[in-house]
């Protein structure tokens, strides 16, 4: 299975959301850390991604080319990241058919009614959760 981490600016919930897959899901998923910016990528490989790519065309094409997207809400918003996240990423992102398991994160002016504001680490929990029930019921076909 190959999943897709993306994220921008520092990287950092990419390089937590990728330690934390590296830590708890089978060795064999492979990770490809797409970041809006060579140092989210830098910084997603270095947390054990096995392939990276940056900027607005490595997230156009690799998105559908991927199993699971995961990252922020934001990676479906144009424009968010401080502007990072180009209109066409966002809409490779949205339209790519792999599925999308996303940190609801409020910071680019979306709140999601229902649910939780819980902290960061706690949201990776359920997205790890996520991925890897995704994982077994692929394995179960």
């Amino acid at each position: 299975m190959r999943v897709a981490v993306v994220d921008g600016q520092g990287g950092g919930i990419g390089k937590a959301i990728v330690e934390k897959m590296r830590r708890e899901l089978p060795e064999d998923l492979e990770i490809l850390a797409l970041g809006t910016n060579a140092a989210a990528t830098a910084i997603m490989l270095k947390a054990g991604a096995n392939e990276g790519a940056s900027g607005e065309n490595a997230i156009v094409f690799n998105a559908r080319r991927v199993d699971i997207i995961t990252g922020t809400i934001g990676i479906i918003a144009a424009n968010s990241m401080l502007g990072e996240l180009t209109p066409l990423m966002a809409a490779a992102i949205s339209d790519s058919s792999a599925k999308k398991i996303l940190i609801p994160l409020n910071k680019c002016n979306i709140d999601i009614v229902g649910v939780k504001n819980e902290p960061l680490p706690h949201h990776i929990d359920s997205l790890i959760t996520a991925v890897r029930e995704m994982m077994q019921k692929r394995n179960e076909r």
